[in-house]
């Protein structure tokens, strides 16, 4: 059962929404994160995580990698709002 659930899981991974670049940026910042320790919490390159930042790249995230980013992201969100003016 247990594979079962896990194959489930994948597939919500695999589509956890993403704020956009600029607002993933924003909460790093406000956390005061560096891109070396995102990266090292997710296991990625320095430059992936700046990739994912940049609203200039289309670049996104995929698999586990995903799954884990988001999580990141939601959690910083939950502490540092948006703004209301946005």
């Amino acid at each position: 059962m247990s594979e079962l659930f896990d194959a489930v899981d994948a597939l919500v991974a695999s589509a956890s929404v993403l704020p956009p670049p600029e607002e993933r940026k924003r909460l790093r910042v406000a956390h005061g994160l560096t891109l070396e320790q995102v990266a090292g919490a997710l296991k990625v390159r320095r430059a992936t995580v700046s990739v994912w930042e940049s609203s200039k790249n289309k670049t996104e995230p995929r698999g586990p990698d995903r799954e884990a980013y988001a999580r990141l992201l939601n959690q910083l969100a939950e502490l540092y709002p948006a703004p209301a003016d946005r």
